[in-house]
């Protein structure tokens, strides 16, 4: 198991699949506090959610985060901010994605709309509204160079739809039009966000997490959620500069734009 260091984490669409054993896998990792964010905190599908909460309720907090709409994503940032105190936040998971299996002759401008909304502008609105809590952790950190330990922003994206030179060479591509297109676009938002915050000193990658069996990803997916985020918690505590802006893959391969 990975170990990040007095680790100050928030994970969104953290109710369930990756998300969900994100959190889990933090908790072991003995993160300091972690906040889980989820669209319905009280509904049925959090109810995993919130018996890891009862079970640690001095480190995971349940925060409403629904990453479409600005106003729960500032609002979230608020509560996050009055349980943080001084210390900041090290490490920001964007995790929460929709998938739409439209064509591009049968995308409508909704589907793309809500993709774009949840998949692009919402990671991009919550790096925002967090942003001064991970400008303070690294402050506060006293450690040279980059790293999760410091302050960093993991986007979960997906080389087999998003990149632009894998999917030409896949056989039977997936009608993931809209989702393609949005995940696309969320890579271009890391390498900007990398660039942007390199002064700051937060780094900021984009992670494959591989083809998992989560809702999204459906039975067939060769990979059980646990090896996928033990990869990913493994990859991440090991990134230095070298990885700023880079895409990645749950084993620390680069994968292709």
């Amino acid at each position: 198991m990975a170990t990040l260091k007095s680790c100050n984490a928030l994970v969104t669409g953290a109710n369930r699949g990756l998300g969900l054993e994100m959190v889990k896998q933090l908790l072991e990792a003995h993160c300091s506090k972690i906040f889980a964010g989820c669209r319905d905190t009280d509904g049925p599908k959090s109810e995993s959610l919130r018996e890891l909460a009862n079970k640690h309720p001095n480190i995971l907090t349940i925060v409403r985060l629904d990453v479409a709409d600005p106003c729960s994503i500032k609002e979230s940032a608020e509560k996050v901010s009055s349980l943080l105190g001084n210390s900041g936040l090290n490490l920001l998971v964007n995790n929460a994605a929709i998938l739409k299996q439209k064509s591009m002759l049968t995308a409508t401008v909704e589907d793309m709309q809500d993709n774009f909304n949840t998949n692009v502008i919402g990671p991009m609105l919550v790096i925002r509204e967090y942003l001064p809590y991970l400008r303070a952790a690294a402050k506060a950190s006293g450690k040279a160079g980059l790293s999760c330990d410091k302050a960093a922003i993991i986007n979960f994206s997906d080389s087999d739809t998003s990149s632009m030179s894998i999917v030409p060479t896949i056989e039977s591509p997936f009608p993931l039009f809209p989702y393609s297109i949005s995940k696309a676009a969320l890579n271009m938002l890391t390498v900007c966000s990398a660039m942007e915050l390199k002064e700051d000193e937060i780094l900021c990658v984009s992670i494959h997490p591989g083809w998992v069996k989560t809702d999204m990803g459906g039975d067939k997916a060769p990979l059980e959620p646990r090896e996928s985020v033990e990869g990913i918690l493994r990859v991440i505590s090991g990134l230095t500069d070298k990885q700023n802006g880079l895409f990645i893959d749950y084993t620390g391969k680069i994968m292709p734009w």
